[in-house]
């Protein structure tokens, strides 16, 4: 490695010799001081390529928006410690501190807030294409093709004038998708958007009231309204993953945005991605049909000839613990106990926890507890469902 000085900056560099000939590629030092090679003349200098299954050792871009340290367990957006914007923000706070680079003053967000309310309505024809669906469908599946016509409706959606209105749009109407595909998938009628409800109260109200009930923001709907907007601030955004890989790619052959979301959205469909709280769900439920201990489970993981996979513990990036899933934790223990829920697979998840945390083969490998481990949480919807939707 040298150091080329000028007057201003002093320029690192990495010199790499191949075939008797000597290559210098720059340095590039990050905001955190992480360091990485740029290797944008590697080819044209010596004709060699990088390979690098998974990007496990590449970075795509430069970003400002989310830094993390797998090593030390930290996550911030734009400079923020993931932390502090769970505990002391809302879901839209935080995503007009993603798009724009600066958390919102209250006149900001007062103007952001009424924007995103009123663009939550979905044309009235593409509630047709609900009716296209079979019941069973995966949420997924009618997400991403929901979000995929709306290029048609909004046809100069690739157009930079476009963008920033077009990006309202998507976070306006992605909850309003998810909740009339969940009311399509019960047979219920579908509850349209209220705009005096916040983001996330609205979206729990267009999922679980009835119209022949009144909707009760009562202190569970409260409770509820917390827990969900702290998964949805958690997952706002997470690097370079393969759902924003995705995006990326498609976008960058200058596909309309709602085409781009819509390949993100097939990405996080997948078991290894998205899905992968579901697979920690169906997990649960199979120990708990089993009847066997826990302690009978954490063996079988532990033995690679059972097949057994313990879903949600441990993590590509995170080493040493993922911040998102002590958050969910904390407000799993101070919230769910307020509204009374007797959930068996919380139980089997604590103790899950507690049995693999305990033993030195989980502790030897890094295998804490991911976010996906912490979608336990997302039963809370279910189980509170039947005080607010008694016809489900």
């Amino acid at each position: 490695m040298s150091d080329q000085t000028s007057e201003e900056v002093i320029e690192k560099t990495v010199k790499i010799i191949y075939d008797g000939k000597e290559i210098e590629l720059p340095l590039v030092i990050g905001t955190e001081n992480e360091q990485g090679i740029d290797i944008a003349t590697l080819r044209a200098s010596s004709g060699l390529i990088t390979l690098d299954p998974g990007y496990g050792n590449t970075g795509s871009c430069k970003s400002e928006i989310t830094f993390i340290n797998g090593e030390k367990g930290i996550l911030r957006y734009r400079g923020y410690p993931i932390e502090d914007l769970a505990n002391h923000c809302s879901f839209l706070e935080v995503c007009y501190l993603v798009i724009y680079g600066e958390l919102p003053n209250k006149k900001e967000l007062k103007k952001f807030e009424e924007t995103i309310s009123k663009h939550t309505l979905l044309h009235q024809d593409m509630l047709k294409f609900f009716e296209g669906f079979p019941p069973n469908a995966h949420p997924m599946a009618v997400m991403q093709a929901m979000i995929a016509s709306m290029g048609a409706y909004y046809p100069n959606a690739s157009l930079n004038d476009d963008v920033h209105l077009n990006i309202i749009r998507l976070i306006a109407k992605t909850k309003t998708i998810a909740a009339f595909s969940y009311k399509k998938s019960i047979g219920q009628p579908y509850i349209y958007p209220d705009n005096s409800l916040d983001y996330v109260s609205d979206f729990l109200r267009m999922m679980y009231a009835v119209p022949t009930e009144e909707y009760k923001l009562d202190k569970n709907h409260k409770n509820l309204t917390s827990i969900l907007n702290l998964i949805l601030i958690l997952h706002i955004d997470h690097e370079q993953n393969c759902s924003t890989s995705a995006v990326r790619m498609v976008g960058s052959s200058q596909a309309n945005l709602f085409a781009t979301i819509s390949a993100g959205v097939s990405a996080l469909s997948g078991p290894l991605h998205g899905l992968a709280n579901q697979k920690v769900l169906q997990m649960l439920e199979e120990i708990h049909k089993s009847g066997d201990p826990v302690s009978k489970w954490v063996e079988k993981a532990k033995d690679k000839a059972s097949g057994f996979r313990l879903m949600g513990f441990g993590h590509r990036v995170y080493k040493f613990f993922d911040p998102r899933a002590e958050i969910l934790k904390k407000s799993a223990i101070s919230l769910l106990p307020s509204l009374g829920i007797k959930d068996p697979l919380l139980d089997i998840a604590m103790e899950l926890e507690q049995a693999a945390l305990n033993d030195d083969y989980f502790k030897e490998r890094n295998l804490y507890p991911n976010v996906d481990f912490r979608s336990e949480e997302r039963r809370v919807g279910k189980e509170c469902r039947s005080r607010w939707s008694p016809y489900h």
